[in-house]
């Protein structure tokens, strides 16, 4: 009997290990757990790491540096200069995770392995990851030892749940594969909505999804990559910066840069340096203004005119082509877009103000009273084309300002 009792507790380590736990527990630790490892992803390697947008008590700090050791062999300054090049050579050649340059099944099934390849660019590292950590362990521990993290959690997990364990632990290791670097970086330049006219074609994949921190409003932080809150409508919700609030409310986390907000004052006779100043920190919303205020409405008068709806006037797809200058339009389409401008001399002039307002706003001169005056030439015309949605952006536009920051 003895000998039978051995071999039976044997049993039920390899089935259950030292916890015995059952189905609801596991689910419990493996959402704790998943949970934990998407924050110190987009908190931690993301909003503080990557983009300096909030910045942790080094013991939280040092908590996700650790997590992310164990859970994903991933090295804080490897993620940090890889989504850095992400941001400075978007949707190019030279863009490690680009679908549009990549494939979208490419990066959505083998996301890691192009983390793989960006990672061993080892003069990409060099360049872009300045400034992360350092220190003894992140040289001695962390970086050379990054695979031991995983390792040793695949011991814990067996440990505390046998066999079972296993599974939680693939479940883990397949966590941000999947939704980082397939869901986030392939779906969220390919599928969803848009709230900004960005230059690339980032997307918000939904207005809420806590199990991915907030990552899934892509969109948004294109458009300000260095707030450390994504949500910027009523109707979105960021997980990770109400993470970050409470933090911050208990002093182990300090809010560096969020978003700006617009403000527009009545009744400015010309565009000032607040304009400007406004116009350069928050271009991508005034350039999404431009679209929603100026290009459909003046679609829409084109479609009233010859009695047809706007999907029959122009598909979907050229008419996106109007909010960013074709810029993702292939020669064909972008032919088409142009013919049938060409039979639209209103449709022409307010794509030409579009792209001229455009360079305004990406002007890196540094001489603001020479982009000054641009702008003040640029409304005159818009005010005298005759075209009315042109002339009431134009008159809005003037009265741009930067809302105060809440204290």
């Amino acid at each position: 009997m003895p000998l039978f009792s051995s071999e039976l507790s044997l049993v039920d380590f390899l089935a259950g290990g030292l916890t015995q736990a059952g189905v609801g527990a596991l689910l419990v630790y493996l959402l704790a757990a998943t949970q934990l490892t998407i924050f110190a992803v987009t908190l931690y390697l993301h909003r503080s790491a990557a983009h300096r947008a909030v910045d942790f008590h080094p013991a939280v700090a040092h908590v996700f540096r650790f997590w992310t050791w164990l859970t994903t062999s991933m090295i804080t300054r490897e993620w940090a200069a890889i989504h850095r090049k992400h941001h400075a050579k978007c949707e190019t050649e030279e863009d490690p995770h680009s679908p549009q340059v990549k494939g979208i099944g490419m990066v959505f099934w083998r996301g890691v392995e192009l983390y793989r390849e960006a990672r061993a660019d080892r003069a990409s590292i060099e360049k872009y990851g300045k400034g992360c950590p350092d220190d003894w362990i992140e040289r001695k521990v962390y970086t050379p030892h990054a695979t031991l993290g995983p390792t040793l959690l695949l011991f814990i997990s067996f440990a505390l749940f046998g066999f079972k364990g296993v599974a939680v632990w693939a479940i883990q290791m397949a966590w941000i594969p999947f939704w980082a670097a397939g869901v986030v970086n392939g779906l969220g330049h390919w599928w969803g909505y848009r709230n900004f006219e960005t230059t690339d074609t980032a997307t918000n994949l939904t207005p809420w999804a806590f199990w991915i921190g907030g990552e899934e409003l892509h969109n948004n932080h294109h458009a300000f990559p260095s707030s450390a809150k994504f949500a910027l409508r009523r109707f979105e919700f960021d997980i990770g910066w109400s993470v970050i609030k409470l933090l911050e409310k208990v002093r182990l986390a300090k809010v560096l840069r969020v978003a700006p907000t617009l403000d527009v004052r009545p009744n400015i006779a010309m565009p000032d340096s607040e304009t400007l100043r406004a116009l350069l920190a928050i271009r991508f919303q005034a350039m999404t203004d431009y679209y929603r205020g100026v290009t459909l409405p003046a679609l829409r008068e084109e479609a009233a005119s010859a009695g047809a709806r706007m999907r029959a006037l122009l598909p979907r797809k050229l008419r996106k082509g109007l909010a960013d200058d074709g810029r993702w339009l292939d020669d064909d389409q972008r032919a088409r877009l142009q013919a049938w401008m060409a039979e639209r001399p209103r449709m022409a002039q307010v794509a030409e103000f579009r792209a001229r307002l455009a360079q305004v706003l990406d002007d890196r001169s540094n001489d603001a009273q020479a982009t000054l005056q641009r702008l003040h030439a640029w409304c005159a015309e818009a005010e005298a084309s005759g075209i009315r949605s042109l002339q009431a952006f134009s008159a809005r536009m003037k009265g741009y300002a930067l809302a105060p920051m809440p204290a």
